[in-house]
């Protein structure tokens, strides 16, 4: 990836997100607190250093970003207020976006949910998966 498309994505991402990455001291705390630590490849505050140090690329290829629960577990323990979890959205949303319009057919949710589903995901996966 040229450096140009690094600085485009990260400024995508900063400017969507619209969190200050420079504020985080890397304490770890929003890590140590995150429920879904050992399933993800690069943890909340390793994920705000790759976008401060514009190491953009590899972030755009991890299943990190879909791990996330955006439960903003890391939010509240972050003495700074950095926000990780609204990066990891951000750059989520820049990976969708990348991936065009509609790929997320109502066809393809299988008629079988778990009944304890709550309706409302379902309607925020479509409006956020069809931009």
């Amino acid at each position: 990836m040229l450096e140009s498309e690094i600085q485009k994505y990260k400024e995508l991402i900063l400017e969507t997100s619209g969190v200050n990455p420079k504020k985080c001291m890397v304490c770890g705390k929003c890590s140590g607190t995150c429920p879904n630590y050992d399933s993800m490849e690069y943890h909340p505050h390793q994920f705000v250093q790759m976008v401060e140090n514009g190491e953009i690329e590899p972030l755009l290829k991890s299943k990190s970003i879909y791990t996330c629960l955006s439960c903003f577990a890391c939010l509240e323990r972050c003495p700074r207020q950095v926000e990780p979890a609204k990066l990891i959205d951000a750059v989520r949303t820049v990976v969708e976006r990348e991936r065009g319009p509609l790929h997320l057919d109502p066809v393809q949710v299988p008629e079988k949910l778990d009944e304890e589903t709550p309706q409302q995901l379902l309607m925020s996966a479509f409006r956020k998966y069809r931009k």
